[in-house]
């Protein structure tokens, strides 16, 4: 009998995916990796082919998917406290990369043009609960 693989996640980075990885086989999961190696060794095609793939045997999918939906996918401090929104309280903040001044932009440009990573990104938190942008200092 041929067994089949389901995509159950997509991620920018191999670490990304080794970390959920490490955490399915923990619950005795067999996982595998499409494109990793790709993506090592020129990180910026990521995008293009769409991540590093993280795969289980069909049957798997399930019992994967409810071990996904455990981990806390939202942002913390140094200390591993759940950062809260100022408007609102919630903890289900997550880190968000933007190019909101002419600076940033400028940067983003000459980076894109040159063809090395921008040197100049602007980091805020966003709030799921209420949309809420904020920096956290």
């Amino acid at each position: 009998m041929t067994q089949k693989f389901t995509t159950i996640a997509k991620y920018q980075y191999t670490s990304e995916a080794l970390i959920v990885k490490g955490r399915l086989e923990a619950d005795g999961i067999q996982v595998f990796l499409s494109d990793s190696l790709t993506i090592d060794t020129d990180p910026l095609v990521s995008n293009a082919i769409g991540g590093v793939k993280l795969k289980v045997f069909s049957e798997d999918v399930k019992k994967a998917n409810e071990i996904l939906k455990s981990i806390a996918k939202y942002s913390t401090d140094n200390e591993g406290n759940s950062i809260e929104c100022p408007n609102c309280n919630s903890s289900k903040v997550q880190l968000i990369s933007t190019v909101t001044s002419f600076k940033s932009f400028f940067a983003f440009l000459i980076g894109f043009i040159s063809g090395t990573l921008p040197f100049n990104a602007r980091y805020k938190y966003n709030c799921d609960h209420c949309n809420t942008n904020f920096d956290f200092k």
